[in-house]
């Protein structure tokens, strides 16, 4: 039977042990041979006669011998007495040596060998991160009473514009790929009031940046009979907290992260403060990175937190289901919560009655009928609604201090890649 190399901790001394994994690294001494062994659950040492073949590293193989205690190896046990036996052919040699404590390996290198490079303990960990966030994020809902649902990915009309989607064959007619769930969790909403998806979204947004992607991971939250926005910040902080939590300190160690605290309550500002914060000109329709940066250092100076809300961002930069802000429709019941300097969530309230989003719609230059399937739903009774979306690679990048989101992408897809 198996054993995982981080069991042999809890092995006892004398004992029969098989573990399989890769050659993680080769020491020929000139009395001993060391071959450390990777799995899932991390390193173990194996001892071996001096002059013992062993195989190059990242070569699979079987390893049975016998568990010896050892202060110096991996958990205090090694394996001793032990027969190697290969499970594939010989490995070739990686384009850098995985058993290196860091990764030192250029954004290109390691994007075009990512299948191998992944690998790496401190790589891997990163990618974990997001595992565990997404736990959190699953835990966190489904204790509030939300249902998790799955929603297509190939859609007939767009769902932010028509300008930024990629098109695709749909048996001789035009179909898209999905910007987001928007119109779906919308719709879900009148089902099950309180709903959450995980799932790829696509963006034809031709952003060239360390910040973007055409494809990410879209962590997508609707919930039904809220009073504003607020109440749907309210959840967020929730789910923040949940996906903190749900990292173990030492996974957090291994990825080389630092854990925010998130604040029993995210600082809230509105635009049109941030913007006087920032000394941006009070018709600016947006805020710049640079901005961004400048409200992130004024949170954790005034607030200690690594997490601030702007909130009523202009109803002319908001999608046209957004609600507006009662009593001066300029601006919108929405906000951005930017994590560290960055923005990482978009959310806030969305218009629920028919007859607002017929006038929405024609605000455009629309047609409704054009979005008769979506629309539906609200004629047969919809509550009050809002929710938000978190970009789970931009959340890891910000944990880790990445200097580029496609550092923890595991297989990043933008302007110039679509391989490996």
């Amino acid at each position: 039977m198996r054993s995982l190399c981080t069991s042999l901790a809890t092995t006892e001394p004398g004992s029969t042990v098989t573990l399989e994994g890769w050659v993680h690294r080769r020491r020929e001494l000139s009395r001993v041979t060391f071959l450390v062994l990777r799995d899932r659950s991390g390193l173990a040492q194996v001892v071996l006669p001096a002059g013992t073949p062993v195989p190059p590293e990242e070569t699979t193989v079987r390893v049975t011998g016998t568990a010896t205690a050892n202060a110096q190896a991996p958990g205090g046990v090694e394996v001793t007495e032990a027969v190697v036996e290969l499970l594939t052919e010989p490995a070739a040699t990686p384009p850098v040596e995985l058993w290196r404590p860091s990764l030192d390996a250029s954004l290109p290198t390691l994007l075009d060998h990512a299948p191998v490079l992944w690998r790496h303990p401190s790589q891997r960990a990163k990618w974990e991160l997001a595992a565990a966030s997404l736990k959190g994020f699953r835990a966190t809902l489904d204790g509030l009473g939300f249902t998790e649902v799955a929603t297509p990915k190939i859609v007939g009309t767009a769902t932010e514009s028509g300008s930024s989607v990629f098109e695709v064959d749909w048996f001789g007619r035009p179909a898209y790929l999905a910007q987001s769930p928007q119109f779906y969790k919308q719709q879900l909403v009148g089902v099950f009031e309180r709903v959450y998806e995980v799932g790829p979204v696509f963006r034809a947004e031709p952003h060239d940046t360390v910040r973007h992607l055409a494809e990410y991971r879209s962590l997508d939250v609707e919930l039904g009979f809220i009073e504003d926005h607020r109440d749907v910040l309210a959840v967020l902080r929730e789910v923040l907290a949940g996906m903190v939590a749900s990292i173990e300190p030492s996974l957090a160690e291994r990825a080389g992260a630092r854990l925010p605290v998130v604040p029993e309550e995210i600082p809230v500002v509105h635009f049109a403060e941030a913007l006087a914060l920032v000394g941006a000109p009070a018709d600016e329709p947006d805020l710049a990175p640079e901005h961004e940066r400048a409200l992130g250092a004024w949170a954790l100076a005034e607030h200690g937190s690594d997490f601030v809300a702007v909130e009523g961002y202009p109803m002319a930069k908001r999608p046209f289901y957004t609600h507006p802000q009662p009593g001066d429709e300029r601006w919108s019941n929405s906000f951005d919560l930017l994590f560290r300097g960055l923005e990482l969530v978009t959310g806030g309230q969305r218009l629920h009655r028919p007859s607002d989003y017929a006038q929405a719609i024609r605000a455009r230059g629309e047609d409704p009928s054009a979005y008769d399937s979506y629309l539906q739903a609200f004629r047969h009774g919809m509550p009050p609604h809002g929710g938000f979306a978190i970009g789970l690679e931009r959340w890891v990048a910000r944990l880790v201090e990445a200097a580029n989101v496609r550092e923890v992408t595991l297989f990043p897809r933008d302007l110039h890649r679509l391989t490996p």
